[in-house]
């Protein structure tokens, strides 16, 4: 199969390192500039070693970025669906009955979904524990506060962050249909919403049984946003940044 993606390459010469990116398929970057392995292993969001290149080229491909980011995704969905909801007849009342069935569906699979997580947690029991430092709200003069608590806590806290968020996105959508008689936002309020429980860390952890590492190392990053304006960053779990609230003894008492 063709491995599309962003790469990148890099060759080294007396003058320093010349870099470049190349947008498609791997296997196209094979020309006379740049060379890539011949065989590749599976690869996601990670980096290549340069073995195995051919060796009439300087060239190497060093790093692949594939896929494109949840907010790249979002947008060329909205973008979409824009242009798809100028084709619907709104004003049928058949079809706009039919969009708002597909609405409350997609709703009613996401409470499923997140149900069905809370229902995995408790089961889990996990009761280890798990100390972070929260960040300050932005512009606050104080320093993060130290959180002691539990596995299983934790992500029942991130759980019900998620379903207040959709409660309120619900909340939103009903005054701007109901109130304002505003119909296309049904349309992507019907996709985008389920498109992000489905992607959710939670979900990827009890859902899809990844690991929860790297990136879905509790406690999760901070997602880019207008909400992470709010804050002075992510948590921070790392023993230095721990040692040092609890010398300080900004809080440490465990959340249940």
């Amino acid at each position: 199969m063709p491995s599309y993606g962003l790469w990148q390459w890099i060759r080294a010469s007396g003058h320093g390192a010349e870099t470049g990116f190349w947008i498609g398929d791997i296997r196209e970057i094979k020309s006379g500039r740049i060379a890539c392995p011949r065989s590749l292993p599976s690869i996601h969001n990670r980096s290549l070693e340069p073995t195995n290149l051919h060796r009439a080229s300087p060239y190497a491909v060093t790093s692949v970025t594939m896929g494109l980011s949840p907010q790249i995704t979002n947008l060329i969905i909205i973008l979409g669906m824009m242009q798809v909801a100028k084709k619907i007849p709104f004003e049928d009342e058949s079809v706009l009955n039919l969009c708002r069935a597909g609405y409350i569906a997609s709703n009613l699979i996401i409470l499923s979904i997140y149900l069905y997580i809370q229902n995995t947690i408790n089961k889990k029991k996990d009761l280890t524990t798990l100390k972070y430092v929260e960040p300050a709200p932005m512009g606050s003069s104080e320093e993060g506060k130290l959180v002691t608590t539990t596995v299983q806590a934790y992500d029942l806290a991130q759980l019900k962050n998620l379903m207040r968020s959709q409660m309120m996105g619900v909340l939103m959508m009903g005054v701007m249909h109901l109130y304002f008689k505003y119909t296309n936002p049904l349309l992507i309020q019907s996709i985008i919403p389920l498109k992000g429980a489905l992607e959710a860390n939670l979900t990827k952890i009890h859902v899809w049984g990844q690991p929860a590492s790297g990136d879905l190392k509790r406690p999760f990053k901070q997602a880019a946003g207008f909400m992470s304006g709010l804050q002075n960053g992510s948590a921070q779990s790392d023993k230095k940044a721990v040692e040092s609230a609890e010398r300080a003894g900004r809080g440490g008492a465990k959340e249940e």
